[in-house]
C-alpha cells in the first residue's frame, strides 16, 4: 500500500497552525484539549497528514486568536483573483513561512522581537548575515 503525500495546502495550513501555536506558547496537548482532540490529532493537522475541516479551522482560529485567513497567507497557488498583483517576492515569503515553522526560527524570532535597541537588532542581523556568508564560503 502506497502512502499518499499530504496536499501542499494542507501542509501549509498545518504549518501555520503550528507556527501560531508555538508563537503563543501553547502545547499540542493544550490545543487538543481546547478542541476536544488528542495531541496526536493536532500533530496530524500540523503535518498536513489530516485535512482540517472548515468548522474545525474556525475553532482553531478562535483559540489561537487569528483570523481564518491567517492560515492561508502565503499558501501555494494563493494568487489574487481580482486582477491584483501578487507580492513581488512571494517565493521569499514562502521561505519565511518555512523558516518560522521551525523551532529554531520561532525561537530566534521571539528572542529578536524582545530586543528593544534598534542598533543591537541591526548588529544581530549583521552577525547572522556574516555567519550565513561564512557557511556558503566554507
Amino acid at each position: 500500500m502506497i502512502k499518499k503525500a499530504p496536499n501542499p495546502i494542507d501542509r501549509h495550513v498545518g504549518s501555520r497552525v503550528r507556527m501560531r501555536r508555538v508563537l503563543i506558547g501553547m502545547s499540542q496537548e493544550k490545543l487538543g484539549e481546547a478542541l476536544n482532540l488528542t495531541f496526536q490529532q493536532v500533530q496530524k493537522y500540523e503535518k498536513g497528514t489530516n485535512r482540517i475541516g472548515a468548522s474545525r479551522l474556525q475553532q482553531i482560529s478562535n483559540i489561537l486568536g487569528v483570523p481564518v485567513s491567517f492560515f492561508f497567507d502565503g499558501s501555494p497557488g494563493n494568487e489574487p483573483v481580482d486582477g491584483g498583483k501578487a507580492l513581488p517576492d512571494s517565493s521569499s515569503s514562502a521561505h519565511v513561512v518555512d523558516f518560522l515553522s521551525t523551532t529554531e526560527g520561532l525561537q530566534l524570532n521571539k528572542a529578536f522581537v524582545r530586543i528593544k535597541d534598534a542598533k543591537v537588532r541591526r548588529r544581530v542581523v549583521d552577525l547572522v548575515s556574516s555567519l550565513g556568508e561564512a557557511d556558503e564560503a566554507g
